[in-house]
């Protein structure tokens, strides 16, 4: 079953819809959906947010040759096949949500939308035999007047949870996440544009790149984190985090904020991030790839935020995934 939902949240990723009882907004055609198309349907209580292009990361040169060169790369195609799904055409965008208690598994609200071409029937035909081949039912309950299916695991108790919303959405997550989802839907629970803190964070967070995400940390949380590890002590003044990832000009350009009020601890968690570069940097006496990787990060103290930038050459990367180490070459 795990490698089931290993494919099911590869494919999907965590997704969203459009029903109402009552009016409805008008649904976005795949390829037509915005950000914003996505966003309001994401519950107002979440903690974060990531949204992915998956049409423009799907089609980069270096994705392309990702899937072509992995050794399961037939099954890949057998996917398409048996789906009529290929990733890398019917896949548009992802926005994932991060709500309830995060950390707590039971009380987490993991969810998203998806934005795709798909058949409803053909699909869930191969979902069920999959889950019949791991001795597994799909289970099916009416939320509200909305069928929303189930896939358990003996020993984990919210294995997976999704519902087909429009022949262009899809809602996955687990079982909290997918029915929080469903009352913002419903007009039970307000969307994200009205969490003010979240908006204004997204607001300020590159929505052009293929990858990006707006997270608030709560306090609690952020207690807890360094309660259970000494080195997080001054991590826990950070309230929330922004970043994105972007592929331009044969490179991934990357940029991680880190919002903090406290320009002193700012300057020592930059400090201690420099740190853990240095010793990584060390490393390139045996690796020259990995010094290289390592002086192609930046790591800034500002009065505001600790901010982490990088731009990395797709050659790099090569370089660094080509690279055996000396036991492995011994083996050999």
């Amino acid at each position: 079953m795990k490698k089931f939902t290993l494919t099911l949240s590869t494919l999907i990723l965590v997704f969203f819809t459009m029903l109402f009882c009552g009016k409805k907004p008008e649904a976005s055609k795949a390829m037509e959906s915005k950000t914003e198309d996505l966003l309001k349907f994401i519950p107002g209580e979440t903690k974060g947010v990531i949204f992915l292009d998956m049409h423009r990361i799907m089609t980069t040169e270096m994705a392309n040759k990702l899937i072509k060169e992995d050794k399961n790369y037939k099954k890949y195609e057998e996917f398409i096949q048996k789906t009529g799904i290929d990733p890398q055409k019917d896949v548009y965008f992802v926005a994932v949500s991060l709500g309830g208690e995060l950390g707590e598994k039971k009380n987490m609200e993991g969810a998203g939308v998806v934005n795709l071409k798909y058949k409803k029937e053909t699909l869930l035909s191969l979902i069920r035999e999959k889950a019949e081949e791991e001795g597994q039912a799909v289970l099916e309950e009416d939320y509200n007047g909305i069928t929303v299916y189930g896939i358990k695991e003996e020993e984990d108790e919210d294995e997976g949870h999704f519902s087909f919303l429009d022949d262009s959405h899809l809602v996955v997550g687990n079982r909290n996440g997918v029915k929080s989802v469903l009352d913002v839907i419903q007009k039970k629970r307000q969307n994200v544009f009205k969490n003010q803190a979240l908006s204004d964070l997204i607001q300020k967070t590159n929505k052009n790149a293929m990858l990006w995400g707006a997270i608030l940390f709560p306090p609690a949380a952020r207690e807890e984190a360094a309660s259970k590890n000494p080195m997080l002590q001054n991590l826990k003044d950070i309230s929330a985090t922004s970043f994105f990832f972007d592929y331009k000009n044969k490179a991934i350009d990357l940029e991680i904020n880190l919002m903090s009020s406290d320009e002193t601890k700012n300057k020592q968690i930059a400090d201690l991030l420099n740190g853990f570069k240095a010793m990584g940097g060390m490393a390139a006496a045996e690796k020259p790839e990995v010094g290289e990787l390592m002086n192609k990060i930046q790591i800034q103290a500002l009065k505001d935020q600790i901010k982490v930038t990088a731009s990395i050459p797709e050659a790099l990367i090569d370089k660094l995934k080509e690279k055996k180490p000396e036991k492995e070459e011994e083996q050999k």
